[in-house]
């Protein structure tokens, strides 16, 4: 009996298909929406995820001002090698600890010139942002100590100044300064604020302090925790250590900042989530709008069918049996949209995921809570016209023209 009323609904769908395709589109739409948001936010999330994570693991940094959110920069003096030592020498559980000065210079080789980022730290720097050295080696005791120059460059320093070329052993000129390649550094493509990392050349900091910057200050120190010690711990830690060296009284705020990425990286997925979430959320509306065009359609149809149901209540047709048709017709029309939708909205979000360079990263349980959403708009919307059909008189029916 079942599998007859289904037969009775699809013919009814197949006698108006253009104003069947019409009714479920607003289905279509909504399901496709919400997999197609939600998708293009699974990977946006995931991406940034990926981006936090290049930037190495367990990390902390540490400079001097305040920045952030409601907090403008404060200029403040930089931090000192004593300072250095005393984290190091202090602070438990730390892995890697690393002094870093920036600058922008300009690299020459050969008949090549390139403007770039310059950075002078430690060997600790390697091991702080897990970056791996894929040719050539890291600096010696000598080149740490300043006794003599020493580089390591990026990806992107190589690719602009020797091609596709071996750089390791070569001599560059940073500013005034030869400096021979001794390692090159593996590519780790954008940060999560879209600056290339790529594009650096990491100088022995002592080199760097006499012979680039001209400063024996510190503007940053990177931190690495070991596995399974809390960065929340040691970042208090840290300030708690800072505090007492800068003389900073109780009450006063910190002249410096302590950033941990762990965090920094919990709030940027939560935010991305968030904002899925949303997306999510409003693309679902749609599903409502279609669930009111399937009511309207419904009622259009039973008043157009009026004498077809009132011929079958008059030969013995029970009002469930009339009542399950209309519903089934409903649920036909909303299902074969959430279908529809499934493969349209996965359709966009490959098309979307590969215009912006994302992961493609479905979520099951979204595409199953979508497309029994959709059956569940079909019932719901589809009860109201069902429910007047079967309560049609079949002998007011019969007369209706």
């Amino acid at each position: 009996m079942f599998l007859e009323t289904i037969k009775l609904a699809l013919r009814a769908i197949r006698r108006n298909i253009l104003r069947s395709f019409l009714t479920v589109l607003g289905i279509v739409i909504g399901v496709a929406a919400v997999i197609a948001m939600v998708t293009i936010g699974n990977g946006t999330t995931a991406q940034v995820t990926a981006e936090l994570s290049r930037l190495g693991t367990n990390m902390l940094f540490v400079r001097p001002g305040q920045f952030g959110p409601g907090r403008p920069s404060t200029s403040a003096r930089d931090f000192t090698e004593r300072d250095l030592d005393a984290i190091r020498d202090q602070i438990s559980g730390l892995r890697a600890v690393a002094p870093t000065n920036r600058s922008t210079v300009t690299a020459i080789y050969g008949g090549q010139n390139y403007s770039t980022s310059v950075t002078g730290t430690t060997n600790d720097y390697f091991t702080a942002q897990d970056w791996q050295i894929v040719s050539g080696r890291d600096f010696q005791p000598a080149e740490e100590r300043g006794a003599q120059a020493a580089c390591v460059i990026g990806q992107t320093v190589r690719r602009q100044l020797f091609g596709s070329t071996d750089p390791v052993g070569s001599k560059i000129r940073i500013g005034s300064v030869s400096c021979p390649v001794v390692g090159l550094l593996e590519a780790k493509g954008e940060s999560g604020m879209g600056s290339d990392q790529d594009d650096t050349i990491i100088m022995p900091f002592k080199v760097y302090q006499r012979r680039i910057g001209g400063s024996t200050g510190i503007s940053s120190i990177s931190l690495s925790a070991m596995d399974g010690v809390s960065t929340a711990k040691i970042q208090s830690d840290v300030e708690n250590l800072l505090r007492e060296r800068r003389k900073i009284q109780a009450g006063r705020d910190d002249d410096f900042s302590v950033n941990d990425m762990t965090q920094m990286a919990a709030a940027m997925t939560g935010t991305t989530t968030l904002l899925t979430g949303l997306l999510g959320a409003v693309a679902a509306v749609s599903l409502l709008v279609g669930g009111i065009g399937i009511m309207n359609i419904m009622l259009v149809s039973v008043t157009e069918r009026t004498r077809e149901i009132g011929i079958r209540l008059a030969i013995g047709a029970l009002e469930t049996q009339v009542l399950t048709q209309f519903l089934v017709e409903a649920v036909t029309l909303s299902v074969l949209g959430g279908i529809a939708g499934i493969l349209l909205g996965l359709g966009l979000a490959w098309v979307g995921v590969t215009l912006m360079s994302l992961p493609f990263v479905t979520s099951p349980s979204i595409i199953l809570i979508a497309f029994a959403f959709s059956a569940i708009i079909g019932m719901v919307f589809g009860y109201f016209p069902a429910r007047r059909a079967a309560r049609l008189n079949p002998i007011e029916a019969l007369r209706h023209e």
